[in-house]
């Protein structure tokens, strides 16, 4: 399969390639591109429409397929744009397609080619049956006209009307006589063990006439298409107008041949907006009224539940440290709390080495998700610019080594560590190189699946280069200066002898402590979490980014004082250990999001086959490492400031 991947002679070029191959497409697709008609004298328009075609997917499979897999016809010029970095890792494979037509010159009926089956032969036998594979499994197109989804809108309930940026290449019905699926739409469609193909697409594309503007041509805002199966007699002869489906038979016992066919119209609308043009493929999403009000409703409750927090611990901690400061020395002999282990608080933690690891891969995965988010806010990141937010997140994971780096040294020379190179090694190797691990694996399956997602081993090149070449030479210089500054200087003195650590309840045990940290940040997110995994694993846009950053904070609130709570009651009971239990309070908030991954694959997914669960499944365990180490880091963060500033106020003799 060739790929036209940028590369270069050296590292810093081939990130630059990655971005020029971002804009060498799709980011010019982002300015308005003005169509006039054939010969109407215009040399700052275009005449000819392309109409691209993406991967096929589908909400049963987590497998994609290029468009040619299915032998649907093809472009007798086949062209590829460049795709940038982002469309590689998700798997776009974008190509031009046989369907050819002018601005403004209606199609009536136009074959494009036809595939001829012939019973008995092997190839022909692999290529039906895989085509009868994905109508079964509910396959859609996506095509591509000016940068723009075509849609296929159809009624819902309650007389809404949803627009689906893709379409299905066919349907079944089964041999008991259920219409599965599209078939439903047409009651034409009722012969058992059947499969229709969608053979015939009525293609209709709205304008914005710029007659009245300060622009000369017209621009495109919309492109829709409804899906026909049509039998047609053969290519010279082909008749839209038809009322017969193409059938093609459960058993292959006969020839087969499929006659393609389309239709393009035209119509004005200019109340329709260019910059607006999404609008009404985003607004039809189903569920976004919910989504909306669920949204709001959990900002009230996690600030309400945080200002109570916050609230109860200042008014503690104040009679606290006032009570401290005011009784005589022998009086603290008798007293009980936080302040009767201010001596062994800044105890080295057990396994230093590996929290710092840890501490410095989750600063990177914090400082990258607030700019990839932030960026996403401004709309530099919006679903018009393709595979713009995986690239940024990569491309800004690979440049900041060096605050991971500078972390993880500065907290382990704080631990009291000396084996620097192994740090460092660690920081930069270990958690990418899980990832890798994982990502590598889930590779090798989809390349033996055949399918697009299947990353091409230029750009696996590309990616260890991005790694070794630059990621891992900034973790060095952040650990350099990390090193090079004094350890943190603590606000007391650390015991010689550890202090005995008193019987525990059971709420200050260590294991139910860190099973309820995680209960209220997990309350936050989760509304976000369903739409996050139908994006994701039931391909529907994503595009409440706004909302998201506005979660991302609260999160960080909620992950901040939960871990500060608890932390609080465990030193009150005279448990100092409380560096590894502050970063696992807050990651267990990624346990709970894996038990909901597990609800979601069995109460919403419809995914069949052992390959696309062990899918499933390995790319969300890669969404749980990430999550784990970033809401850990947040709140050991949290944490550490909290302890540093109470034994900085009460007086320690």
């Amino acid at each position: 399969m060739k790929r036209r991947i940028p590369c270069g002679l050296g590292l810093l070029y081939l990130l630059v390639a990655y971005f020029c191959s971002c804009s060498a497409f799709y980011l010019p697709g982002l300015a308005p591109v003005s169509f006039c008609e054939e010969n109407s004298g215009g040399e700052d328009c275009q005449t000819a429409i392309q109409l691209f075609v993406n991967r096929l997917d589908s909400v049963e499979s987590v497998l994609p397929y290029e468009y040619d897999v299915f032998d649907f016809c093809k472009d007798a010029k086949e062209i590829r744009p460049s795709e940038n970095l982002g469309q590689v890792l998700f798997g776009e494979r974008i190509e031009s397609s046989p369907y050819k037509f002018n601005f403004k010159q209606d199609v009536k009926c136009k074959a494009v080619c036809t595939k001829s089956y012939k019973k008995g032969n092997k190839d022909d036998t692999a290529k039906l049956d895989f085509l009868k594979m994905g109508m079964q499994l509910n396959y859609q197109h996506h095509w591509i006209i000016d940068n723009m989804p075509v849609t296929w809108c159809y009624d819902v309930e309650d007389g809404q009307k949803y627009c689906n940026p893709g379409f299905p290449i066919g349907c079944l019905v089964t041999s008991d006589g259920r219409a599965k699926d599209a078939c439903v739409i047409n009651s034409e469609f009722n012969k058992k063990n059947t499969f229709y193909v969608f053979n015939h697409v009525d293609i209709k594309i709205t304008y914005h006439s710029g007659a009245s503007e300060d622009w000369r041509g017209a621009r495109l805002v919309a492109a829709t298409l409804e899906p026909k199966s049509i039998k047609h007699a053969d290519e010279k002869t082909v008749n839209c107008e038809g009322t017969t489906p193409m059938e093609v038979p459960g058993e292959f016992d006969s020839d087969v041949s499929v006659v393609y066919t389309y239709s393009v119209s035209f119509e004005e609308n200019n109340s329709i907006k260019w910059a607006s043009r999404w609008d009404y493929i985003l607004v039809s999403m189903p569920h976004t009224n919910i989504q909306w009000f669920s949204i709001m409703n959990s900002l009230v409750i996690v600030l309400f539940l945080s200002g109570m927090v916050a609230m109860i611990m200042l008014r503690t901690l104040h009679k606290d440290i006032a009570r401290y400061n005011q009784v005589d020395q022998e009086d603290a002999q008798e007293e009980s709390g936080w302040k009767q282990v201010h001596g062994d608080v800044f105890r080295p933690p057990r396994k230093g080495m590996l929290l710092s690891v840890f501490l410095g891969q989750g600063t990177q995965i914090f400082i990258m998700t607030f700019i990839t988010l932030f960026l996403a806010c401004l709309g530099f990141l919006s679903p018009a610019n393709r595979g713009a937010l995986m690239t940024c997140a990569v491309v800004l994971w690979v440049l900041l080594g060096t605050p991971a780096g500078y972390v993880s040294a500065r907290l382990y020379k704080t631990f009291g560590g000396e084996k620097w190179k192994t740090n460092v090694l660690l920081t930069a190797l270990l958690c990418p190189g899980i990832v890798f691990a994982d990502f590598f694996l889930m590779n090798l399956i989809l390349w033996v699946e055949g399918s697009s997602a299947a990353i091409p081993f230029g750009t696996l090149v590309a990616i260890l280069a991005l790694w070794f070449g630059i990621s891992v030479p900034l973790t060095f210089v952040g650990a350099y200066f990390g090193f090079k500054k004094p350890a943190i200087e603590q606000p007391v003195r650390t015991n010689q002898i550890p202090r005995q650590i008193p019987e525990q309840s059971f709420f200050t045990k260590p294991i139910p402590g860190i099973v309820m940290g995680g209960i209220l940040p997990f309350g936050c997110i989760f509304i976000q979490l369903f739409f996050i995994l139908n994006s994701i694993w039931s391909h529907q846009m994503y595009y409440m980014f706004g909302f998201l950053f506005l979660v991302f904070i609260i999160l960080l609130i909620t992950c901040s004082e939960a871990t500060i709570l608890l932390c609080y009651f465990h030193l009150c009971a005279e448990d100092y250990h409380w560096w590894w239990r502050s970063f696992l309070t807050s990651g267990f908030t990624a346990v709970y999001l894996f038990i909901y991954a597990v609800h979601y694959f069995f109460s919403k997914l419809q995914i069949i086959g052992a390959a696309s669960t062990i899918l499933y499944f390995g790319y969300t365990m890669i969404m749980v490492l990430i999550f784990f180490l970033f809401t850990g880091t947040i709140g050991f963060f949290a944490c550490f400031w909290f302890v540093n500033k109470i034994y900085s106020v009460v007086k320690v003799d």
